[in-house]
């Protein structure tokens, strides 16, 4: 494997892990009210998509470190993914919250064209 096709893969599973997160994050009633204000809350539908969404995010996440670095150090890597999205998620939510949707989808964004990036390699 090359080195870009490595840095994709890791992009990706960043991007996804973030993306994953933000979409749990909003999931929960908390977070959907600091970010649309006091007394909103999401959709039951709404809710049960950002669950799904996070979780497909997670997992894919989790398969693109498994394809860096192999069964036994990807879910190490995949580890180390989830601590830095989540620590990076805990900031924005508590220093720029209005800025965490436009994260998500930045993240989920640059997840995809990593994964389009990889399969062109």
């Amino acid at each position: 494997m090359s080195g870009m096709h490595d840095f994709l893969l890791a992009l990706a599973g960043l991007g996804a892990a973030m993306a994953g997160f933000v979409s749990l994050s909003l999931a929960m009633d908390r977070h959907w009210e600091q970010l649309h204000g006091r007394g909103s809350e999401p959709r039951p539908a709404s809710k049960r998509w950002l669950h799904v969404g996070g979780i497909a995010g997670l997992a894919v996440s989790l398969l693109a470190c498994i394809a860096l670095r192999g069964a036994g150090q990807g879910w190490v890597a995949w580890a180390g993914m989830l601590t830095v999205a989540a620590g990076a998620l805990a900031m924005m939510l508590t220093y720029a919250t209005r800025g965490v949707a436009r994260l998500g989808m930045g993240a989920a964004a640059v997840s995809l064209l990593s994964l389009i990036g990889t399969a062109a390699t």
